[in-house]
């Protein structure tokens, strides 16, 4: 897939605000800090589309971007341990269920997790969220360039042998480094195999 188009199209705050579109979605999350922003740069070729910051937890509604007039990528706000007030961390969940429960044209999550961490129970938790209601879900391994490879090849290991724990087989997994554009292609042929899929339905 070769992206020519990646539009903002707009935030909201709750899911009935979303636009109004029959686009299939597929939606980018992680916890706090994982690279989310950088990645959906990388991933369209635009350096200022989704705003990259040092401070976490900066995404806090639900973004839309019109890729191609095709489908839609939409940036929702990260979890874990962002310094924002309780409150403020209820709000984003409910934000993040709604959409994930209400959303009729969401197609897909994509968990974005750090590849040099182990596995975090709150990552843990929410995809156990989606295997439950049923919600398809490929993982993201994020930030390769920050470890060896065979570092990196020992932390997936590590990972997917805890997810089998709980899981009988595994999601789709990539693995990326936004800053050496690595696992772009891979992603996007990803994508464009299951919006073939979701035409055909």
């Amino acid at each position: 897939m070769i992206i020519k188009k990646a539009q903002f199209v707009g935030s909201s705050a709750k899911v009935n605000q979303c636009p109004d579109s029959d686009f299939p979605e597929y939606a980018f999350i992680g916890r706090s800090n994982v690279g989310k922003s950088s990645l959906i740069n990388m991933l369209c070729d635009h350096k200022g589309l989704a705003k990259v910051s040092a401070t976490p937890g900066k995404t806090q509604l639900i973004n839309h971007f019109n890729i191609n007039d095709e489908w839609y990528l939409v940036d929702l706000p990260g979890y874990g341990y962002a310094k924002v007030p309780l409150g403020e961390k209820a709000k984003f969940q409910s934000i993040i269920t709604d959409y994930a429960l209400k959303r009729k044209q969401l197609t897909m999550f994509f968990v974005l997790i750090d590849v040099r961490h182990s596995m975090q129970t709150v990552d843990k938790n929410f995809m156990e969220f989606l295997g439950l209601n049923k919600i398809p879900f490929a993982i993201i391994f994020t930030k390769s360039d920050k470890l060896k490879p065979h570092e990196v090849e020992t932390n997936m290991a590590r990972y997917k042998q805890e997810m089998l724990k709980s899981w009988q087989t595994l999601p789709p997994v990539f693995l990326t480094s936004s800053h050496k554009h690595q696992g772009k292609d891979l992603i996007l042929s990803y994508i464009e195999s299951v919006n073939q899929q979701v035409k055909k339905a």
